[in-house]
């Protein structure tokens, strides 16, 4: 019997892409497969912080082993933002274009402009509490490039490239990103837990 494992997203694209990675005795659940249609609430200051604000919610109200992600953009010249408030830094309304103009004003008079994605995954498996990293560092540029990715992806190129995440396309940056980085320590993980 496979062990059932919730992904506290809403997001059936990101559950397909996980579960081919995951090992064939765990069956991948999203929050509508468990009835959880209610939006949990990220209050946290910190992406640790909301990850494990989902898993926690998931735990205590479901009983199910679960795991969460949280991502941001930190730029070092704005000591880190937008970092946990990525996807609304210009408003609750998360809009992306409104979010990168923030980004370039507020990087305006800098001569830094290096910054990291950041993705963190919190995990309650077995009784087993883990956080999980995967960053990747690269650079802000002051244009919109490529029409691939989402968020922040047209304005940051990654170290190494010449690119912007949104021009690599999604095989190479499912390879070296931010995300893909955390989730292949996750599943590491996971498979000395379960």
């Amino acid at each position: 019997m496979k062990q059932k494992l919730v992904f506290a997203t809403h997001n059936p694209n990101k559950i397909k892409e996980i579960q081919e990675l995951v090992p064939p005795q765990i069956e991948l659940l999203s929050l509508k497969d468990i009835n959880c249609i209610e939006e949990i609430e990220e209050i946290g200051t910190t992406l640790e912080e909301n990850a494990k604000i989902k898993v926690d919610y998931i735990k205590n109200k479901y009983g199910f082993d679960c795991f969460a992600d949280d991502s941001g953009l930190e730029v070092d010249a704005l000591d880190g933002a937008p970092g946990v408030y990525s996807a609304r830094y210009a408003g609750s309304e998360k809009n992306n274009e409104k979010n990168i103009q923030k980004v370039w004003v507020n990087l305006l008079n800098k001569k830094d402009q290096t910054a990291q994605f950041r993705t963190i995954i919190a995990a309650n498996i077995e009784g087993k509490e883990f956080i999980c990293e995967g960053k990747i560092r690269g650079t802000i540029i002051k244009e919109k490039r490529g029409e691939g990715g989402f968020g922040y992806d047209p304005i940051f190129i990654p170290e190494g490239h010449s690119k912007t995440f949104a021009e690599l396309g999604k095989e190479i940056k499912n390879r070296i990103s931010h995300r893909a980085k955390a989730f292949t320590i996750f599943l590491d993980k996971l498979n000395t837990v379960v």
